[in-house]
């Protein structure tokens, strides 16, 4: 089992930033790809970004390549989202994820999750 930890949410305007960390505990962390998903009111649970278990690979959805970064410190079994020039329309419940095999831009696949932290982002 792994349990994972989301921190980092809260109240920003348009054009700020916000750094998410999520702390996993109950398995090797360095084995672990790690994931960023986000789900606003009314709408399904969206891939936003991914790392492979030693950080060579990253993968973003679109919306968010040049303005998110993710990264990992498995020394500290923590992954980050650095969320910069922010829009309304990033505002959700962001949620990150780890997979023994894949990263994978689908919900399904994911092993674990946690249990969110929230964007708002205002105007």
């Amino acid at each position: 089992q792994v349990q994972l930890v989301e921190t980092g949410g809260g109240l920003v305007e348009v054009g700020g930033s916000l750094r998410l960390s999520c702390a996993a505990s109950g398995r090797t962390f360095s084995s672990l790809n790690m994931g960023w998903f986000r789900q606003a009111p009314g709408k399904e649970r969206e891939y936003v970004a991914s790392i492979s278990w030693r950080g060579v690979s990253t993968d973003y959805v679109d919306s968010v390549k040049g303005r998110f970064a993710i990264s990992r410190d498995n020394a500290k079994n923590t992954v980050f989202l650095q969320m910069n020039n922010l829009k309304l329309e990033d505002t959700a419940v962001y949620y990150c994820a780890a997979d023994l095999s894949e990263m994978s831009r689908g919900v399904g696949p994911w092993d674990y999750w946690g249990q969110g932290t929230q964007v708002t982002v205002s105007s």
